[in-house]
């Protein structure tokens, strides 16, 4: 069974620092191991299937409140009961949490921050992929520059994204949209860029660093953190080097 890190704990919910490479819930597709088994093990909770029309609950998730992508690492809260999983779900819907991602793009972008507004849905003639389309969700994401860094293949910079809505590869859509890919990302960087950051990346530079949320039982503000992973730090120590 998978242990991904515990970052925060109380009687109400967990926040953890899930791995790259490993899914958030349960699907006919996913063969191996999910966040959602561990939640099911950790809250000894019983597996429920949601059922045609039904709304998510505590127990068809497994307490997990939201999600984030397979090959992204990083925070991810986990409710412990019914209560505690609506009070965090409904903070999402209303858009009050504050997330940040920091991810690795190619090139420069020419100013220290800004913001992407950009509609996103899913692209017709590749269901697995998603875009920019005019007929897409609203999708609205600030970026401010950290750091820059010159490779091999290209010079690169170190952004820390806020996302304000919840699409799915929105952070991955956005900065492909202004031709400034996440190095090592399969589906948006294009194949022979995907194959080049590998030599040097072994995975999706994007990672959930930080998040602020209301504590669902006292309210209190509350901003938890997660630093980059080792197998991202080890890629930007290559770069120093």
């Amino acid at each position: 069974m998978i242990s991904p890190s515990v970052l925060f704990e109380d009687d109400s919910y967990l926040v953890i620092d899930k791995p790259s490479g490993i899914s958030v819930n349960r699907s006919i597709n996913e063969k191996g191991e999910t966040i959602q088994d561990f939640a099911i093990s950790y809250l000894h909770v019983p597996l429920t299937q949601k059922k045609e029309g039904e709304e998510d609950s505590f127990l068809t998730r497994s307490g997990i409140v939201h999600r984030i992508d397979k090959e992204t690492s990083g925070i991810l809260l986990i409710a412990k009961n019914e209560n505690s999983f609506k009070a965090l779900q409904s903070q999402f819907l209303d858009r009050t949490v504050t997330k940040k991602y920091i991810c690795l793009v190619h090139g420069l972008l020419g100013s220290p921050g800004g913001t992407i507004n950009a509609p996103v849905g899913r692209l017709p003639w590749n269901r697995r992929k998603f875009g920019v389309l005019p007929e897409g969700r609203d999708a609205v994401t600030d970026y401010k520059t950290l750091s820059t860094y010159k490779g091999t293949y290209d010079k690169y910079q170190m952004l820390e994204m806020t996302p304000h809505t919840g699409r799915t590869h929105q952070i991955r859509i956005h900065l492909k949209h202004i031709n400034h890919p996440i190095v090592s990302d399969p589906l948006y960087a294009g194949r022979k860029v995907y194959r080049d950051d590998l030599t040097f990346c072994p995975r999706l530079f994007l990672h959930a660093s930080q998040i602020t949320i209301n504590h669902p039982v006292s309210n209190e503000s509350l901003t938890i953190k997660c630093s980059l992973p080792a197998d991202l730090e080890k890629v930007l120590e290559n770069f120093k080097g």
